[in-house]
């Protein structure tokens, strides 16, 4: 018993009298080198957008005419085409998220009839492109000149001219609302089969019919898988959109162009539009971030933070003293005596 003693106590008080750690860190002259030259990159570029200048019709202009871009920024002509751009985007991704979920579940369906009529549809709209989509629904009236409801098979009782009923505005969220359609289909689908068998079953055994089963077990919990493509579905919709200028619609980018057709500042009114779409599509990302977070609840032991969160965090990590080696070495010591004693 005598001779364990000295060697419990040794390391505390080893622990008490511990010299600073001289920790010399690693090198890494390649982590400088390569940030040495993408800063220089930033540096040349931030140059030639801001500060260079260029000979046009022999005077020396600004490369790229901020000036211009400003002032039509805000012009009544873009801030109408945005307004429009955005409609679009909106009541088109709706159509195609309803469309989408109806025909994901129809090709899960038992049902023959309602699995090859969902499967013909996924397969007709993904086939074919987007813009002769647009292009068909804006002819729509040399095919059926007109709309009628009435009996199937029957008499009709109400007649619509195709001309006035499908508008360009209308033929332009038809062909981007159906064509979305069959794309979200596939990701609905593949959300819901992301979801264990085992919960359907439960739900299934407690009485609960399949469209309750749908809507209350599997949709929400196949959500977290869903989200993220249609995120970006969203944003390649808000840019797939400037396609209904093909049609006459004057959104964003038929604004711009027209304008550009009179004063011939193409460049800067296609940076006006390029801007605008940017700052849209930040927003839609931000809005994803925390819709994703949202869903991402008892699916995670702790929600990501937030970007403001994640502010917050580094603030205080860098006010707040980070622990020496010597304190290190020295707590550690004092947990291996601890446990020799133990």
């Amino acid at each position: 018993m005598s001779d364990e003693a000295p060697v419990n106590a040794q390391p505390e008080d080893h622990a008490l009298t511990a010299e600073p750690i001289k920790a010399i860190p690693d090198r890494h002259p390649w982590r400088w080198v390569s940030a040495a030259v993408v800063l220089l990159l930033v540096a040349m570029l931030v140059h030639s957008l801001f500060f260079s200048s260029v000979v046009r019709n022999g005077q020396l202009q600004p490369r790229f005419q901020w000036r211009v871009v400003g002032h039509y920024l805000t012009w009544p002509t873009v801030v109408k085409g945005l307004e429009v751009t955005l409609f679009v985007t909106a009541i088109a991704m709706l159509l195609g998220i309803v469309l989408g979920v109806v025909a994901a579940v129809c090709r899960l369906s038992v049902n023959p009839v309602l699995s090859t009529v969902s499967w013909f549809y996924i397969w007709f709209f993904r086939g074919t492109p987007v813009y002769v989509q647009l292009l068909f629904w804006y002819s729509i009236a040399y095919l059926y000149p007109t709309f009628t409801l009435g009996v199937p098979f029957g008499p009709s009782l109400v007649t619509f001219n195709s001309n006035v009923v499908v508008t360009a505005i209308v033929a332009g969220i038809a062909g981007l609302g159906l064509n979305e359609g069959a794309y979200m289909a596939e990701i609905v689908r593949a959300g819901i089969l992301s979801v264990d068998e085992g919960q359907t079953e439960a739900a299934q055994s407690i009485g609960m019919t399949r469209i309750q089963t749908l809507r209350r077990i599997v949709l929400p919990q196949a959500m977290r898988v869903i989200i993220p493509p249609v995120g970006n579905e969203t944003i390649s919709m808000l840019k797939t959109s400037s396609l209904v200028s093909a049609i006459t619609v004057a959104e964003l980018t038929f604004s711009v162009q027209a304008i550009y057709a009179v004063n011939y500042e193409t460049v800067p009114l296609l940076m006006v539009a390029s801007l605008w779409y940017l700052a849209v599509t930040s927003v839609l990302t931000a809005g994803q971030y925390y819709v994703e977070r949202h869903y991402a609840r008892g699916a995670v032991r702790e929600l990501p933070p937030t970007p403001l969160q994640r502010f917050r965090g580094r603030i205080s990590g860098l006010s707040r003293p980070a622990p020496t080696l010597n304190a290190l070495a020295a707590e550690e010591l004092v947990i291996f005596g601890q446990q020799n004693k133990d």
